[in-house]
């Protein structure tokens, strides 16, 4: 960013009543990590970049430390990454007043995209999909839990014996959406003026159990606003007095929490997995997409199931698939195909 773009960007939060900002990035698990910065050190940040403590490549998401990592470690002294501020992901807290908040991407001692930074790695693949001419347009859902808890209480009951926000199993209910309807309100306008916006949002069957649809964007965009909705949740359940887990299986007796990721390919502006003339409307690159997912499934399951916890719904009857498979509006598959033949023909992950 220019000096003048930085002063003008400054000026029009001071303008606004901006006295603050969030600023960080991502670790290898996802997870977004970062603190508080005045308008002054976020200027600086914005024309010099700044420095980031590289443990977050280098612990799990209790901040355990690993012991056999390269690219930081005791070995390295965890010294500071150079991460550089994105202004394009600018966004107001919608619950913290005056306060802005903004993503960077890291980079190395040579200056190039840091080797476990998330960001960087889909920056790297994007580029290569424009190579082809091609670019990715993704979405997110996300099932979760909520408990009538605090963090307190979750470490006294030692994360046991806890209050759902509601009773038993009623899904798509009308009536427990109404009978928490401020939380539903929040989470709707909340999550749009923090421009993850939501396009479907309703209980699953579970006690306390609901699902959220982000609407679809570009790649890179869609990867920021799923990991931005969990932290967002997070803290509006925080302020209506909830706890929310997006765990994948916190009760053995429960189906658990899934997420689903869409995906669709696109070249000149068009979505080239919509083909209604191809034979039973599955044009070629969409099958090969398809394919190459299929075949890949064992490696791409250390990306999807990265937790042992999520090997816990690995089993029959709790909705989630157990094998290699493919099919046309099928949920029971590993893979989806969704609206072939339209211009919203995409694969569900």
């Amino acid at each position: 960013m220019t000096a003048s773009t930085s002063e003008k960007l400054l000026s029009d939060l001071e303008a606004r009543g901006i006295t603050r900002a969030k600023i960080g990035g991502f670790d290898i698990d996802g997870l977004l990590r970062g603190k508080y910065v005045s308008l002054e050190k976020l200027k600086s940040a914005l024309g010099s970049g700044f420095g980031f403590c590289d443990v977050i490549f280098g612990w799990d998401i209790a901040d355990v430390l690993y012991d056999n990592t390269k690219v930081t470690g005791w070995h390295t002294g965890y010294p500071d990454a150079h991460a550089v501020l994105d202004p394009s992901t600018l966004r107001d807290l919608p619950w913290e007043p005056s306060t802005v908040a903004m993503l960077a991407d890291f980079r190395d001692e040579r200056g190039a995209p840091h080797p476990a930074c998330p960001r960087s790695l889909l920056r790297s693949v994007i580029a290569k999909g424009e190579k082809m001419g091609i670019s990715a347009k993704f979405s997110c859902e996300f099932e979760f839990f909520l408990f009538e808890e605090t963090p307190r209480s979750l470490h006294d009951k030692r994360f046991a014996g806890l209050t759902p926000l509601s009773p038993g199993m009623f899904g798509y209910s009308w009536v427990r959406e109404g009978q928490n309807k401020k939380l539903m309100a929040a989470i709707l306008d909340q999550m749009r003026a923090f421009d993850v916006e939501i396009e479907g949002l309703h209980t699953e069957t579970g006690p306390g159990v609901y699902e959220a649809a982000i609407r679809y964007d570009d790649v890179l965009r869609a990867a920021d606003k799923a990991a931005l909705f969990k932290v967002a949740m997070k803290q509006i359940a925080h302020e209506h007095g909830l706890s929310v887990t997006f765990m994948a299986k916190w009760n053995a007796d429960l189906p658990g929490s899934s997420g689903h990721l869409h995906q669709s390919l696109w070249r000149d502006g068009k979505n080239i997995f919509d083909d209604a003339s191809s034979p039973d409307r599955l044009p070629a690159a969409l099958r090969h997409y398809v394919g190459g997912q299929i075949a890949l499934m064992p490696e791409l399951t250390a990306l999807y199931s990265p937790t042992i916890n999520a090997y816990k719904r690995y089993v029959p009857g709790v909705w989630a698939p157990l094998t290699a498979s493919w099919g046309v509006e099928n949920r029971t598959a590993a893979i989806r195909l969704i609206g072939l033949g339209t211009p919203g023909a995409r694969v569900e992950y």
